[in-house]
């Protein structure tokens, strides 16, 4: 059964501590125990904008996250808010709320960016509040945190640099190198603007238009101003939003109350709320929970409570330490993690099953056999589903190495059970010959005679008792030899035989010894061909197994590259479809000019 988390307010899970951030030991540990999928919705924006209203209200809820009423900066860090989904079962809402930016009183602008670039990292909806309407100023404000801050002599595609000053994707990548959009495409969240105390009407070239057409429109770029610098400053924001984020929604929200009620909107009921308020913030959170997409990871991996609280500690590590946070490397330490768990794993079932239907000694070989490799096929597929970007296999190699090593010894221990038991069983049926040899019965003429046929008789009542095991045969033969010198005794002492008789029943013995030992030898070599055999096909089926899993792996890979691929085709078709319309405008003005302009000449006819 999927855990379920219930957590009656939020808590901080990024403190900042005098501009260093730290994550929160008691938020991870909330973390560690939600086993659901989780969908993560993150809002960012300038301090003071009501983003934390918009998140109490997703918990379903009017009170939780801290609310600022006054000109400081309320929530510091990023604070978290698990609540069951209220769409998806099994599926868990992760809500963060994030430190305001742009708090004068913290006076280093640095953590703003770091707050922004983890919010990215985390969340699969990321939610941008920001006040008014989308102008230059609006788009200025997302440029720093979305962009950077350097000033680059370059074209408007130099955002790509600027974003891989706070993420990489690759660990690989050179520090001056810069990344292919189309990776940070695969990873980046949806993107929802969401417009506080909007007043405008929404409308465009006469007509009514939606929010998504409004945002649509507010992104599309200048060409040909004959001014560089303006259109690089004009288009750098709008193409980080159009290149990165692979669905952009955009919600308008009028002015909640007004004078004093904004300070209270905690305590305000609905119904004291402005009411196309109340209807848009419905709308906002309708979306949210119908679109809020499990967070995912390169190659389909869905995130839950425990890996993300691994992304959330790589991260802040990685950045506390001065480095840069990398997706490849949160996700290769994530999954050492769970394949060293998923490893385990394996390994108690296999112990576990064996431990339910295992009785030794087994009957033959081929019972501990097949015993063992179902469990062994049971583990791996259990390690299989929980194991992912196992690179080269190393994890895998090292489970088949200790279940080779747990059947190597369950093959010895089944041959010391059989042994023992064998051994216990002997001494049981032949202890009363024992005795009876003790007691002189068979030290007198015509003994030999007696003591053959009881031999064969106790040796018949031997092979007729069930699970001796693999060592039945070697047991008794050995056990028969070390009988050998009372035998020659009671032989020797047969007065009834004559000399060539005890000559030919002693190469009789010697022969049928032989003939014994010869069959063993046979049955020890039919072992060892049926193990190599039983290696040979759980080779092939592991194969199999792998190259599924590994076959899977890619098609998912292959399904999430063609998405960003069609996410990149169209957003060049939309590019060059607007840089098309600007070029067109621009020659029917230049026509329209043209056929409106004074003629500097006159036709005279004289």
């Amino acid at each position: 059964m999927a855990s379920e988390v219930h957590m009656p307010g939020p808590v901080c899970l990024i403190e900042n501590v005098k501009g260093q951030l730290v994550a929160n030991q008691e938020a991870l540990r909330i973390l560690s125990a939600i086993k659901q999928p989780v969908a993560v919705v993150a809002i960012v924006g300038f301090y003071c904008t009501g983003k934390s209203y918009l998140m109490n209200r997703l918990a379903g809820k009017n009170a939780g996250f801290s609310l600022g009423s006054t000109v400081q900066s309320h929530t510091k860090g990023i604070w978290m808010w698990c609540v069951p989904h209220p769409q998806k079962p099994d599926h868990t809402l992760v809500l963060l709320d994030t430190e305001g930016l742009g708090d004068v009183e913290k006076g280093d602008n640095q953590n703003d960016c770091w707050i922004f670039a983890l919010a990215i990292l985390l969340s699969s909806i990321f939610v941008y509040n920001s006040m008014g309407t989308i102008n230059q100023q609006a788009m200025d404000q997302l440029q720093y945190p979305l962009c950077g801050s350097k000033e680059h002599q370059r074209g408007p595609f130099s955002y790509v640099t600027e974003l891989s000053d706070r993420i990489r994707t690759r660990s690989s990548s050179d520090q001056d190198e810069v990344e292919d959009s189309d990776e940070f495409v695969s990873f980046f969240p949806d993107f929802v603007w969401v417009l506080r105390d909007f007043s405008l009407e929404l409308k465009a070239n006469g007509e009514i238009i939606s929010p998504d057409e409004y945002l649509e429109n507010s992104l599309r770029l200048i060409q040909g101003t004959g001014q560089r610098d303006k259109e690089q400053k004009f288009n750098l924001p709008r193409l980080c939003i159009r290149k990165f984020f692979p669905k952009k929604k955009c919600f308008v929200f009028e002015r909640p109350a007004h004078g004093k009620k904004l300070g209270q909107l905690e305590s305000l009921q609905d119904q004291d709320l402005n009411s196309n308020f109340m209807e848009q913030v419905t709308e906002f959170c309708s979306y949210v929970f119908s679109c809020s997409k499990v967070k995912m990871l390169s190659g389909g991996i869905k995130v839950n409570g425990p890996r993300l609280e691994s992304l959330v500690v790589t991260y802040v590590n990685t950045i506390s330490s001065g480095g840069l946070p990398c997706m490849e490397n949160a996700v290769l330490a994530l999954s050492k993690t769970e394949n060293a768990a998923a490893m385990q794993k394996a390994i108690a079932h296999y112990d576990q099953h064996l431990t339910q239907k295992l009785q030794l000694p087994t009957e033959n070989l081929q019972e501990l056999l097949d015993l063992h490799r179902a469990s062994e096929k049971e583990a791996i597929k259990i390690f299989m589903e929980n194991s992912f970007k196992d690179v080269n296999q190393v994890f895998l190699t090292e489970l088949v190495a200790k279940l080779e090593r747990k059947g190597e010894e369950l093959y010895k221990k089944n041959i010391q059970a059989s042994s023992d038991h064998c051994s216990a069983l002997l001494q049981n049926i032949f202890s009363p010959l024992e005795d009876e040899v003790k007691q002189g019965i068979y030290s007198k003429p015509g003994g030999y005679c007696l003591f053959s046929k009881k031999i064969k008789e106790l040796k018949k009542k031997y092979s007729e008792e069930p699970r001796k095991g693999v060592q039945a045969e070697k047991a008794l033969q050995k056990f028969l030899q070390s009988k050998e010198s009372v035998t020659d005794a009671i032989l020797q002492t047969d007065k009834t035989l004559t000399e060539k008789e005890k000559e030919i029943e002693l190469e009789h013995v010697g022969a049928e010894a032989a003939r014994a030992t010869a069959k063993l030898l046979e049955v020890v070599h039919q072992k060892k061909n049926q193990m190599m055999k039983e290696k040979e096909k759980f080779y092939q089926e592991h194969v199999k197994e792998l190259t599924e899993k590994m076959e899977k792996e890619q098609a998912q890979l292959k399904e999430k590259q063609q998405q960003d691929i069609e996410h990149k085709l169209q957003e060049q078709a939309r590019l060059l479809n607007e840089e098309f319309q600007q070029e067109r405008k621009r020659l029917q003005d230049e026509i329209k000019n043209l056929q409106t302009r004074e003629p500097k000449w006159k036709l005279t006819i004289l």
